[in-house]
């Protein structure tokens, strides 16, 4: 079952990074209304995209901290799905394309299926 999820963690990543790319193409600061622009998000994404690889990583090495890092990673697959739906109901043009809804909601699925899996894991320990 730690297979599967390694490689749950590891799609989900892939469909959130496209996300991101996606988040970049779309403006996505002016949508939230960040400071910095460009500039700004990418000096944000360092961080997120090094923090996103250190939990596969850890995940990859058996380490419990994998196993936070990958709730974390499928909680923000959630959170990016309902942000960006509640936004659309609101009438914002942003990710309306077929691929930016495919994306968000494969992103969905993938994470609701890494968190399941994270919390067996978690509670199959104990």
């Amino acid at each position: 079952m730690y297979e599967v999820l390694v490689w749950l963690y590891l799609v989900t990543a892939v469909f959130l990074i496209n996300h991101e790319i996606d988040s970049a193409f779309q403006k996505e600061w002016e949508l939230f209304h960040l400071p910095g622009g460009i500039t700004g998000f990418l000096v944000v994404h360092f961080p997120l995209l090094f923090l996103i690889l250190v939990g596969l990583l850890l995940l990859c090495e058996g380490r419990a901290g994998g196993l936070i890092f990958s709730l974390i990673l499928s909680l923000s697959g959630v959170f990016a799905f309902c942000i960006h739906l509640f936004f659309i109901k609101r009438g914002k043009r942003e990710f309306r394309s077929a691929i930016s809804l495919f994306i968000l909601l494969a992103t969905l699925i993938l994470s609701l299926f890494q968190g399941g899996v994270t919390l067996f894991i978690i509670f199959k320990a104990r």
